[in-house]
C-alpha cells in the first residue's frame, strides 16, 4: 500500500523522491546493452510492436513530434524519416546515459539536421502549452513516478488535433499466457540480465514494474482523465504489450 508520500519501486514501497534516482541506477547500469537486452528479452518482436505503434502514431512531413523516455531511439529513427527536413523530432529521455547512447546511434545512422535532444523528466516537460503534432512514449511510462502528472503535461503540451501514443508492457488474457509470462519474467528474465548485462537486479525491477503498471482500461481511463478524448488501445502478443491512443480535440 501507498501513501502520497510513496510509490512504487517494482514490488518496493519507496519515498516518492527516491523512486526518480533509484529509475535512474537501472538504466545507468543497462544502457550499453540496452539494445542486445530488448532483442533477447522479446525474440526480436519488440520491432513488431513499435512498427505497429508507428503506423498508429500517423506521424506526417512537417511535424513536430516529442519522443519521451526515447532510450537508444527506436521510435524517434523512424520518426526523423516520416516527417522529413521540414518537419522536427525532439528526443528525451530523463537518463543522461540512455539519452546519450541514442544521440550516437542516431548519428551512427545519420539522422542529424530534424532531430535534436533534450534531458526531460516526462511529469514537468518544459515546453509551452500546444507545442507538437504528436507525443510518445515506449516502454517508459511505468518508471514514472506521477504517471497522472506525466499524462496531463502530454495533454497539455499536444496541439489541438495531435495524438499521445503510449508503447507499453500490459496485462496478458486468459490465465494459460499469464502463468507462462509468470514464469518468463521471474525466472528467466533475470537470469538472462545476469548472463548478458550482469545485472540480474535491474531485469528483476523490469519484470516487477510491469506487473505494477495499470492494466490496460485503467491507463485508458487515467488518459481520459488528463484530458484526451477518443481514447482506444490495442493489444499485442496477447496483451503482453498494449498500445493507448488518444486525442487532443
Amino acid at each position: 500500500m501507498t501513501d502520497e508520500n510513496t510509490t512504487h519501486f517494482g514490488y518496493k514501497n519507496v519515498r516518492t523522491d527516491e523512486k526518480q534516482g533509484r529509475v535512474s541506477q537501472v538504466f545507468d547500469s543497462v544502457a550499453s546493452r540496452y539494445d542486445l537486452m530488448n532483442d533477447l528479452m522479446s525474440m526480436g518482436i519488440h520491432r513488431l510492436w513499435k512498427r505497429f505503434a508507428v503506423e498508429l502514431a500517423g506521424i506526417k512531413r512537417g511535424q513536430k513530434v516529442l519522443d519521451l523516455a526515447s532510450g537508444t531511439g527506436d521510435l524517434a529513427a523512424r520518426f526523423a524519416g516520416l516527417v522529413g527536413p521540414d518537419g522536427l523530432v525532439v528526443m528525451t529521455d530523463i537518463n543522461a546515459a540512455m539519452l546519450d547512447e541514442g544521440r550516437k546511434r542516431m548519428a551512427d545512422e545519420g539522422l542529424v539536421g530534424n532531430v535534436e535532444y533534450t534531458q526531460v523528466n516526462a511529469e514537468n516537460i518544459p515546453f509551452p502549452d500546444n507545442s507538437f503534432d504528436c507525443i510518445t512514449i515506449a516502454f517508459g511510462l511505468r518508471n514514472v513516478t506521477d504517471k497522472q502528472k506525466a499524462l496531463s503535461e502530454m495533454h497539455r503540451v499536444l496541439k489541438p488535433g495531435g495524438r499521445v501514443l503510449v508503447l507499453e508492457f500490459s496485462h496478458p488474457n486468459g490465465e494459460p499466457l499469464k502463468q507462462i509470462y509468470d514464469i518468463y519474467s521471474f525466472k528467466l528474465l533475470p537470469m538472462m540480465g545476469r548472463l548478458v548485462a550482469n545485472d540480474e537486479d535491474s531485469y528483476r525491477y523490469l519484470a516487477e514494474s510491469i506487473r505494477m503498471h495499470p492494466d490496460q482500461e485503467t491507463l485508458k481511463g487515467m488518459m481520459e482523465q488528463a484530458g484526451l478524448e477518443r481514447c482506444d488501445y490495442h493489444n499485442m502478443t496477447g496483451g503482453i504489450v498494449a498500445a493507448h491512443r488518444g486525442f487532443k480535440l
